[in-house]
């Protein structure tokens, strides 16, 4: 009697306690950025129609050798800065404007830097059987805009999510047999 009791009481323990084994994960986008404050002040120190197309990369934004950078094409720029065709050049941002005059001398950079942390919360035994899963993501994202034209920088831009803090949801009925009658379904 006593022995079944001891396996009751592990079994439930073992059911209700094993959060811990469930997997995490993290995604990094290489960068020199730790944190969406430290991204934001290296934007920040970038002085349009002053700071050097070479000094960028002192500054973390490095346009010809960095990860997760995108080279935007002067119609793209336009396309994003100036939208409205009938606006007249008077009334752009100085940066803007002469990069609009510089047309195929003009380009842009899009950098983009985020971290973000997975943690699955929840009963182990359904996540682990695939009935049910939550998991929860941190973390940030940043972009930078930097155009560039005769090796000024003309106009620069930041956004992004100084906090990303979402729950994602998964639930399974049929648990391992899920994606197994899914497929003998699509048939």
């Amino acid at each position: 009697m006593k022995y079944r009791l001891l396996i009751v009481v592990l079994a439930c323990a073992a059911l209700s306690a094993c959060s811990a084994m469930l997997p995490r994960g993290s995604s990094d986008t290489p960068g020199t950025f730790a944190t969406f404050e430290s991204a934001q002040a290296a934007a920040e120190r970038i002085v349009p129609l002053k700071t050097r197309f070479s000094e960028l990369k002192d500054l973390g934004f490095d346009p010809e050798g960095g990860a997760n950078v995108t080279l935007i094409p002067y119609p793209d720029i336009v396309a994003r800065l100036a939208p409205y065709p009938g606006l007249p050049l008077s009334a752009l941002d100085p940066g803007v404007r002469k990069c609009v005059e510089a047309q195929a001398a003009c380009r842009g950079y899009l950098f983009h830097f985020e971290r973000q942390d997975r943690r699955r919360t929840g009963g182990f035994w359904l996540d682990v059987l695939n009935i049910r899963r939550t998991t929860d993501v941190t973390g940030w994202s940043f972009q930078a805009l930097v155009v560039v034209s005769d090796s000024t920088v003309l106009f620069r831009n930041y956004a992004g999510q100084a906090q990303i803090a979402r729950v994602e949801r998964q639930s399974n009925p049929l648990g391992p047999f899920q994606e197994s009658a899914g497929a003998v379904l699509m048939r």
